[in-house]
């Protein structure tokens, strides 16, 4: 099973970098973050744009772990461009066969912040036709989902 955990962290060994491993432990998985690809913002075209290599790793990955401090009360800039930047690009239903889980952690979040992150998450799912398998917001839930794995 091919493994892909996309962080949007710019810290690289963060906290939300500790719940994929606490999420992925004891099992190979590949690192993506964000922060070292240059994706403009939706309607932006930049002919040196490395969405299309991020969609394409996407693409290779069995299960997919999207990881997202909690910025400004919502998921962090550099997953929501991403999120933004599929739409049309990406053919709905075309990530049927993938399973999504979702790591969201912030320092002091409210419960409607989570639960704002989360709706986000099971609608990209839905749209690409992905199976939305859970969010964790901390090490225990962590440690949890990842007897669903």
């Amino acid at each position: 099973m091919s493994i892909l955990f996309i962080n949007g962290s710019p810290n690289k060994n963060g906290n939300t970098a500790g719940l994929a491993k606490d999420l992925l432990k004891g099992r190979d998985y590949d690192t993506l973050n964000l922060t070292d690809y240059r994706i403009g913002s939706y309607g932006q075209d930049f002919p040196d744009d490395q969405l299309g290599e991020v969609i394409g790793k996407i693409k290779e990955a069995e299960v997919i772990v999207i990881g997202s401090p909690l910025y400004w009360h919502n998921i962090c800039g550099s997953v929501r461009n991403m999120l933004d930047r599929f739409y049309g690009l990406v053919e709905e239903g075309s990530l049927s066969g993938r399973r999504l889980y979702f790591l969201f952690q912030g320092a002091a979040p409210e419960k409607w912040m989570m639960e704002a992150g989360e709706y986000t998450m099971k609608r990209f799912a839905g749209l690409y036709g992905m199976e939305y398998a859970g969010m964790a917001t901390n090490r225990s839930e962590a440690v949890r989902l990842s007897e669903k794995l």
